[in-house]
């Protein structure tokens, strides 16, 4: 099993940045992915980033240049990784419920956590 938690969340207004973390527990050598997604108000969960065990990142469209995705690889497996997703330029359109998530025998996700971009 792997547990994930959320934090980082809030509001900001256009222009400005939000770094959210995610913490993994648990089985955590178990893992080869982690990302971000997320869901705004009346649409379906996107995938915003993923980054690999090996480093290898990929982003949606819509946040490249903007979002970076980075990962803090613990190696003691009894410790936490934590895998970070900073958001600049933000604008009205990240606004959505931010999820972690991570692939291992199955994929696991957090609970997410509210951006909220607005003036």
């Amino acid at each position: 099993q792997v547990q994930l938690v959320e934090s980082g969340g809030g509001l900001v207004q256009p222009g400005g940045s939000l770094k959210l973390s995610c913490a993994a527990s648990g089985s955590i050598f178990s893992i080869y992915a982690m990302g971000w997604y997320r869901q705004a108000p009346g649409k379906q969960r996107e995938l915003v980033a993923v980054i690999t065990s090996g480093g290898r990142t990929n982003y949606a469209d819509s946040v490249k240049g903007r979002f970076t995705i980075s990962r803090d690889n613990a190696k003691n497996t009894d410790a936490n990784n934590t895998v970070y997703l900073q958001m600049n330029s933000l604008n009205t359109e990240d606004t959505a419920v931010y999820y972690c998530n991570a692939d291992a025998q199955k994929r696991y996700w957090g609970k997410g956590t509210l951006v909220t971009v607005s003036s």
